[in-house]
């Protein structure tokens, strides 16, 4: 495998950029921050895995529904509208959370509907946050965009679970306040970038208009097992809704031990992502994918077996490690391959088979341990990461065959503007 480093600093020359990245640190920190009080409340309410897992299916049904809509969304209108929009619902499903703490109202229904509420909101973010990254930055910098992109989810995703544990030995509303605030934070950054327009979707909506990101994504062998791969090893291996078990009960902690647990991952993949913005994969690149696959699926089965909190915390760095590889390399194809006009509902299609699957992997990981418990649950899991990617070596061989993202056909870029500084 062979690396090579951008120019210095030629990310960070553009400001748009700048303002995107730290908006989205925020973003995402507010989002582990709830989701590690969410995690803890309701395991303290019902002491069932089975409703943890039910707040991944919550978010996961408005993400499925309103998948053909959200790229039609993110393809004709200002990305920086729907991003400031979607912080604003988040910050007020937060308020509701925030309120039934303090008044003691809060029950699992509520929650619930509360977290119907945040994945209808991250359905338009997360397809939006990944489809404006070629208007911030030249076509030549966006597989180290993709790399900082990950770079600021993982940042977040360490710090929040970290002080929403922390935070919640104050209260549950505690921890939803301050989600609140740094939404707040978040807007603002989205708000202030300023960049040239890019080449929108003039076509009618229509049936065909809304169904356009599946028909492409179809045609296009890379991009389908690319995401397909990643929706079924999360799917597998996805254990985070019974973390607050992990920690409560197999690791004896609290709920500073969930925090660790919930940040874990995000510090391998924070590593992970930074040693690719400095050293891009240049060669190898199928091969890589297919190794971070493995390794994945690997990780996931020491972590179930575990049963010391350092050993657990190394699992866990090792997964995302991994899953950070695979995300660079899946964000770069799909943006790379895809005209601009059609990035939105591309990226809505990721977004459903990816974003969605964290969920249902979610409800997987609680339906499979309430029946043979968690260990398990999460150790199958695991194991059979290791098959998909195995079964997918050889019904796509085009995945295993790429040598460098330069090989990419490049999009339709005959109106993509370079963005202002």
């Amino acid at each position: 495998m062979s690396i090579a480093a951008p120019p210095p600093g030629s990310i960070w020359s553009h400001r748009a950029f700048a303002f995107y990245w730290v908006g989205r640190i925020v973003s995402i920190l507010s989002f582990q921050m709830l989701m590690v009080a969410i995690g803890w409340q309701l395991y303290a309410l019902t002491g069932s895995a089975l409703d943890l897992g039910l707040v991944g299916l919550a978010q996961f049904v408005p993400m499925i529904v309103l998948t053909l809509l959200v790229g039609h969304v993110a393809d004709r209108y200002d990305h920086r509208v729907i991003l400031v929009v979607c912080q604003i619902g988040e910050a007020t499903a937060a308020a509701v959370l925030a309120l039934g703490s303090a008044f003691g109202f809060l029950d699992p229904l509520i929650i619930y509907a509360v977290a119907a509420l945040i994945g209808a909101a991250r359905a338009f973010e997360i397809p939006t946050m990944v489809a404006i990254i070629p208007g911030l930055v030249p076509r030549v910098l966006v597989p180290a965009a993709t790399a900082w992109f990950t770079t600021a989810n993982q940042a977040g995703q360490i710090v929040g679970p970290v002080l929403g544990g922390v935070l919640y030995g104050l209260g549950p509303a505690t921890v939803y306040g301050v989600a609140i605030g740094l939404w707040g934070i978040g807007a603002a950054f989205i708000a202030m970038m300023r960049m040239e327009r890019v080449a929108r979707a003039t076509e009618p909506m229509s049936l065909r208009s809304l169904v356009g990101g599946f028909h492409y994504v179809a045609k296009e062998r890379v991009i389908l097992g690319t995401i397909a791969l990643d929706m079924c090893a999360v799917f597998l291996a996805g254990a985070g809704a019974l973390f607050p078990i992990f920690a409560r009960d197999i690791l004896q902690t609290g709920p500073w031990g969930l925090g660790l647990l919930r940040a874990a991952p995000a510090v391998g993949a924070l590593l992970s992502a930074l040693v690719l913005t400095r050293h891009p994969l240049t060669r190898g690149v199928g091969k890589a994918l297919f190794i971070a696959v493995f390794t994945f699926g690997l990780a996931t089965v020491v972590f179930a077996l575990s049963n010391h909190l350092i050993l657990s915390l190394a699992a866990l760095a090792v997964l995302g490690a991994a899953d950070a590889v695979s995300v660079v390399i899946r964000f770069s194809l799909v943006q790379l391959r895809t005209p601009p006009e059609m990035r939105g509902r591309v990226s809505a299609v990721n977004g459903m088979f990816t974003g969605t699957s964290n969920y249902l992997g979610d409800f997987r990981a609680g339906a499979v341990a309430a029946l043979i418990g968690v260990v398990p649950a999460v150790a199958l899991g695991g194991a059979g990461v290791f098959l998909v990617a195995a079964l997918w070596l050889f019904l796509f061989p085009q995945l295993r065959r790429i040598g460098s993202l330069d090989e990419v056909p490049k999009a339709t870029l005959s109106a993509e503007p370079v963005p202002k500084i």
